[in-house]
């Protein structure tokens, strides 16, 4: 399973409006612009190739920007304005990260590509938690809009990254990355266990908030993974809700990481598609069960 996560770009509060998310947008693809644009500029001749790609990326993000900036204003007659921020938005583009990949002799563009997937990766899973939280419904729906851009964004550069990657191997069209063993099976089990914790937090719950928790279980695109047969929890029957509540929200973390490592090293459309997919769903489920559990906290 990666060994960074991701997850911990969860927006600070909810989105309360169009204008407050169009300046988040534009303010992460301006940083990512310029940051990348910092490494397109910079480095000596052995830093060439792997300048390129950063011309590449800067470009990328700069027309980003340009279409957000005019969606905004065919949206609400006005420019992305800073004025509309309430909190500073996620950094998805570390600049320690390219800084270390500046400073490296041993950087390629497989590296670069790399670490522009993993950047746009944290735009799916910033904008994922965005729509999830958002209780307004057109924000939502803007929201649901950049995560699946972001997915697309990902799509284009893993191709990049995998052209990369066989170039300097050298390898024929038929290689791909190194082998990894699939965790789908590990996660069909976590899914059994989360649901069991679920129901169990729902226990001591009032009707309707029962009812909310519960629900965060329905419809769930885990019906197509394989479930394995009941197993007894080996957490003990003393446990308290508090620790039930902490289980849980640990297992649904762990899911949301199982399915984006899934998607990060999918061999075939399909397997990407659907790891996509379930990432979305847990990715949701850990914004509710967060949400819930603070809530229940108080």
């Amino acid at each position: 399973m990666r060994t960074e996560m991701l997850l911990t770009n969860e927006p600070p509060a909810s989105v309360k409006s169009a204008a407050e998310l169009y300046a988040i947008a534009f303010e992460q693809a301006e940083t990512a612009a310029r940051r990348y644009g910092e490494l397109a500029t910079t480095g000596d001749e052995s830093f060439k190739l792997v300048r390129s790609v950063f011309v590449i990326l800067e470009q990328r993000e700069l027309q980003r920007a340009r279409a957000l900036s005019l969606a905004c204003v065919a949206l609400l007659n006005k420019h992305p304005d800073p004025a509309d921020l309430k909190w500073a938005p996620s950094d998805l583009v570390p600049a320690e990260e390219l800084s270390e990949l500046a400073g490296s002799s041993l950087s390629t563009p497989y590296g670069a590509w790399a670490l522009a997937v993993r950047h746009r990766e944290r735009g799916f899973v910033f904008w994922t938690y965005v729509a999830a939280l958002a209780e307004d419904d057109a924000v939502r729906a803007a929201a649901e809009s950049m995560a699946r851009e972001a997915l697309n964004d990902g799509n284009e550069l893993r191709r990049e990254r995998r052209l990369a990657w066989r170039h300097e191997r050298h390898l024929s069209a038929g290689d791909g990355l190194q082998d990894k063993s699939s965790e789908i099976p590990l996660a069909a089990l976590l899914e059994s266990l989360l649901l069991k914790d679920i129901v169990a937090w729902s226990q001591d719950l009032p009707a309707i908030e029962r009812g909310h928790l519960l629900a965060v279980t329905g419809g769930d695109l885990t019906e197509r993974l394989p479930v394995p047969a009941p197993m007894r929890d080996m957490a003990p029957d003393s446990d308290t809700i508090e620790d039930i509540r902490c289980r849980a929200i640990r297992r649904a973390e762990q899911l949301s990481s199982i399915y984006l490592d899934e998607a990060d090293h999918a061999q075939d459309q399909p397997q990407l598609e659907l790891a996509l997919k379930l990432a979305a769903h847990a990715i949701t489920r850990l914004a509710d069960l967060r949400t819930m559990a603070a809530a229940s906290a108080r």
